[in-house]
C-alpha cells in the first residue's frame, strides 16, 4: 500500500455550461501523452463520484507529487465566459466533502490541498500567494474549506 501524504483537489478547467465526462478526461489525458486518466476520482456536476485510477496506483495529476497522493478532480472550474471560478454545484460540493472525509479515514496523516497550492513559493514567505500560482486549479480555497474535515 502506498503512503499517502496529500489529497490533491483539481478542477477539469472546463466551462460551467458544458459537460465533460470521465471519458472526456481520459481522452484529454491521452492526448497529453498519458496512458490513461491521471486522477483517482472524478466528481460530476450531478454529484456522481467516478473511480478512475485505483488508489494503489500512483496518479498522473501533479508532477512531483503523484507517488504519495490521491488526485480528486471535479467537473468545471471555468465560468460561462471561460474565466476561473468556483463552479461546483451543491451536489458536487457535498460529494467532494463525503469523498475527502472517507479518504481521510483511510489516510489520516494526509493533508488536503488544491493543485494551485503546490505552486512554488517564490518569495519564501511560507504561503503560495495568488501571484505565485502556476494555475488557478481548482478555483477555490481548498485549505480553508477542508481545514476542519477529517
Amino acid at each position: 500500500m502506498r503512503k499517502i501524504d496529500l489529497i490533491i483537489i483539481h478542477c477539469s478547467a472546463t466551462r460551467a455550461d458544458s459537460d465533460f465526462s470521465a471519458h472526456d478526461v481520459d481522452i484529454a489525458h491521452r492526448y497529453r501523452g498519458l496512458s490513461s486518466w491521471g486522477y483517482h476520482y472524478y466528481i460530476r456536476k450531478s454529484g456522481l463520484v467516478e473511480l478512475m485510477r485505483p488508489e494503489d496506483v500512483p496518479g498522473a495529476h501533479a508532477r512531483g507529487y503523484n507517488a504519495d497522493s490521491i488526485g480528486v478532480c471535479y467537473e468545471g472550474g471555468l465560468d460561462v465566459n471561460g474565466r476561473p471560478a468556483d463552479t461546483r454545484t451543491s451536489r458536487q460540493t457535498e460529494a467532494m466533502h463525503r469523498l475527502v472525509s472517507t479518504l481521510l479515514q483511510s489516510y489520516p496523516e494526509a493533508k488536503v490541498v488544491g493543485h494551485r497550492d503546490l505552486s512554488p513559493d517564490r518569495n519564501y514567505n511560507g504561503i503560495v500567494d495568488p501571484w505565485e500560482r502556476i494555475k488557478e486549479c481548482p478555483c477555490f480555497e481548498v485549505k480553508a474549506e477542508f481545514q476542519d474535515v477529517g
